[in-house]
């Protein structure tokens, strides 16, 4: 397993070369989807370990889009501290209701991450019914993207790069800069197996209010640990793509690894999990066709055209639409 993953380690960071706000960071992202793959059962596993690298690869096309269209930043958060306090129950959890009491353009000022996570099921339980090949490996790479930023606390927060506190940079820092330094060697993700998930938006909103109340450790810890550092030891010096960039060290970024007890891994695990168990309740809502058929399909010209527009329209140096993180 590892060593298939090679591939996908070996070409982040031509991807991230103009890659300056992270969710999750490309590279996380991208192995969060691969190691979903392998809690599917068998009836799954037929399509889904052949377009492994598909799944991987454009887990990452969310974030791209947000270079190009507008509607995509509200996609991948909700400031949920915008509405009260924990558990914020003065936010509907129905996006019909929430609507109704807040407007659209106002919740999607805020984010939409929990709401948008749910539409994403429907359209892949549709593509799963239709046995539509290009829709289900799009859909499927696409909702793990979403459904991951929504584990992330920073995601979850209005103090979303620490810009409120003196903080700016965490954002990356959190969940781009330790996974790719610890992930490989510290983090374990064998997992169990995807489950049914009976009540859809009860799940992905437990798991909001779960990086909501993360949120305040991840800024207080950081702030915290950054005394016991002198700036010379809390920062380096490293060369990526060519160019020496300033980043986090690596002595402080394990102590602060350390500080949080596990926390990073547990949401990448928990990421994983989830993944893999909306792709399966998105087929068993399906009628669980036999996927065995698709398999051996490919992409039409038309999907072809459609991804190397999105890299052009993202690797030609514009600048993103919306907030950025980092």
């Amino acid at each position: 397993m590892k060593k298939a993953f090679r591939f996908i380690i070996v070409i982040c960071p031509l991807l991230t070369a103009n890659f300056s706000s992270y969710c999750w960071g490309f590279y996380a992202h991208q192995k969060i989807n691969y190691y979903a793959v392998f809690l599917l059962p068998p009836e799954m596993i037929v399509l889904f370990k052949p377009n492994i690298g598909f799944l991987s690869e454009h887990a990452i096309d969310p974030d791209k889009r947000r270079y190009a269209f507008p509607d995509e930043g509200p996609r991948h958060y909700i400031d949920i501290d915008h509405y009260g306090v924990y558990p914020y129950s003065n936010l509907p959890r129905k996006w019909k209701d929430a609507v109704e009491k807040f407007g659209e353009d106002s919740l999607k000022q805020h984010g939409i991450v929990p709401w948008h996570v749910q539409t994403m099921l429907y359209r892949l339980t549709d593509a799963f019914k239709e046995k539509n090949y290009s829709q289900i490996m799009k859909y499927s790479a696409e909702i793990g993207h979403y459904i991951s930023d929504a584990h992330v606390p920073l995601h979850a927060s209005s103090n979303h790069n620490g810009q409120l506190t003196n903080q700016k940079g965490i954002h990356g820092f959190w969940e781009s800069r330790v996974p790719e330094l610890l992930a490989e060697t510290a983090f374990d993700f064998f997992i169990g197996k995807a489950e049914y998930i009976q009540n859809p938006g009860d799940f992905i909103w437990k798991r909001v209010l779960e990086s909501a109340r993360a949120a305040d450790t991840v800024l207080t810890y950081e702030r915290e640990l950054s005394k016991k550092f002198a700036d010379d030891k809390k920062y380096a010096f490293e060369n990526r793509n060519g160019k020496t960039i300033r980043q986090y060290s690596s002595a402080f970024t394990i102590a602060y690894n350390k500080m949080l007890d596990g926390m990073i891994e547990r949401r990448m695990r928990q990421s994983i999990y989830a993944i893999a168990s909306f792709w399966y309740t998105a087929w068993v809502n399906a009628g669980q066709p036999d996927l065995k058929a698709l398999a051996t399909q490919k992409f039409t010209e038309a999907d072809l055209k459609e991804f190397e527009n999105l890299n052009k329209q993202w690797s030609s140096g514009g600048k993103m639409i919306g907030r950025e993180e980092q």
